[in-house]
């Protein structure tokens, strides 16, 4: 499952099974650089991991360079705009416009709520609660100096660093423990609500719980349909650049699970 998971100072929690990660064994010398030599594969630019055991895949299909400034969510809630940063996260960027373009967003959920956390979405299909199928991971760009900050929009991903695929989160406020560190990885920003936040302020507090199948927590009890993503070819508003964008931080020397 993959999800957002708020970082504690001590080890991570995944709310969504509010479990900890264990701690992994000491590893021998040549398991320590063997996945030193993995993770500067990871690090190439254009490299993605097969969700067939995340093994790289060396034909992955290639994406067209994005046109779209900003994409559309309409919701039966609402509608929000996200103006996306292909400058700061490429491959994220286009990762997510192949989704928007394909249609693949039509009719998925916001399937967990988190308050004055995160709202996530865009994998499991509205009618069936399942989760739809989807393209290769995408290469982690969380070092690429933009914050998780309130409104910024964030990849989900499951436990290694490289599990991204479709599925999306929007920041309901400040998550500084969701960016990277030298020691470790983050969740990668790329885009910004512009408009429309008081509708993710909406989605933010509704009532969640267990909807049973793969949504054991943290669902919205009445589903929040996400009903269409359009392409925008420029972004509607103008505004200032992103609080909390930073020069990029160095990436992390190994895949170090988080803190």
């Amino acid at each position: 499952m993959q999800s957002v998971t708020k970082l504690a100072t001590s080890r991570p929690r995944n709310p969504l099974y509010g479990a900890g990660t264990a701690r992994k064994a000491p590893r021998t010398v040549l398991a320590v650089l063997a996945s030193l030599a993995v993770s500067a594969l990871y690090m190439l630019p254009g490299a993605a991991s097969a969700q067939s055991g995340n093994a790289l895949s060396p034909t992955a299909p290639t994406v067209a360079v994005p046109t779209a400034k900003a994409v559309r969510v309409s919701t039966n809630m609402g509608t929000f705009v996200v103006e996306l940063i292909p400058e700061r996260a490429p491959l994220t960027v286009q990762n997510f416009l192949r989704y928007v373009n394909e249609g693949f967003y039509t009719n998925t959920l916001f399937h967990r709520v988190v308050g004055n956390f995160v709202a996530q979405g865009g994998g499991h299909d509205a009618a069936t609660l399942k989760l739809k199928a989807t393209h290769e991971y995408i290469v982690n760009e969380s070092g690429n100096g933009l914050q998780n900050k309130r409104g910024t929009v964030g990849m989900a991903r499951s436990g290694g660093a490289h599990t991204a695929n479709s599925q999306f989160y929007v920041n309901l406020a400040d998550n500084n423990e969701l960016d990277p560190l030298p020691t470790r990885w983050g969740y990668t920003v790329f885009g910004r609500v512009i408009e429309g936040m008081d509708v993710l302020d909406k989605i933010g507090v509704v009532a969640t719980g267990n909807m049973g199948g793969e949504l054991k927590a943290e669902a919205p009890l009445k589903p929040i349909v996400i009903e269409k993503i359009e392409p925008l070819t420029s972004a509607p508003v103008t505004v200032p650049a992103p609080a909390g964008t930073a020069p990029p931080p160095p990436p992390p020397a190994a895949d170090a699970p988080p803190q």
